[in-house]
């Protein structure tokens, strides 16, 4: 008896959190390399009420966009933190990096990478938002790929749900094309 709880809770444990044990896949041989930028957020409706908890979802949505392209290994993604004092020069000639393709290639051919991802948010209003990504080939000089998700709602779950459908949507568009968003 003691020993079938012992393996019950030991399988419970296994399979019930499967991401305590699961490890990330390995980056395969020749993923392309990409530095995804802060997501930048295109807000008119300047709602101070509001101001905090978006700070805190921008900052939660990049941590899960980077984490999940890792995750369904789409790219090779590469922490572009060692360009944080190029970034702000930059964003204090720019308003927006999405609408600056040199800022992308400085960026990307500073840190030595093949893509740079620019996300951002246009906030239609407290109900209607939408989360976008497009992907800047450094060695090319242009964008190669936009996407676009519309979210309903300014909570931390429609965010959530924005970047995993993004995500996955674009994991499931490579499987049936190798070349989607390279």
């Amino acid at each position: 008896m003691r020993r079938s709880m012992v393996l019950g809770a030991t399988a419970a444990l296994f399979f019930g959190c499967p991401r305590a044990f699961a490890q990330a896949p390995a980056p395969a041989p020749g993923l392309r390399s990409i530095a995804v930028l802060q997501i930048e957020l295109l807000d008119e409706q300047d709602n101070p009420p509001t101001k905090a908890a978006q700070e805190v979802r921008l900052r939660d949505a990049l941590l899960q966009l980077r984490e999940e392209l890792r995750a369904r290994g789409l790219y090779r993604v590469v922490d572009a933190g060692a360009t944080q004092a190029l970034q702000e020069s930059l964003r204090a000639q720019q308003e927006f990096f999405y609408r600056c393709d040199d800022c992308a290639a400085q960026v990307g051919k500073q840190l030595g990478v093949d893509l740079v991802m620019t996300p951002w948010v246009q906030k239609v209003s407290e109900l209607i938002l939408n989360f976008n990504v497009q992907i800047f080939d450094v060695a090319a000089g242009k964008v190669i790929f936009s996407k676009s998700v519309d979210m309903r709602g300014n909570a931390d779950e429609s965010w959530k749900r924005a970047v995993r459908y993004l995500v996955r949507d674009m994991a499931e568009k490579r499987s049936n094309n190798p070349g989607y968003g390279q």
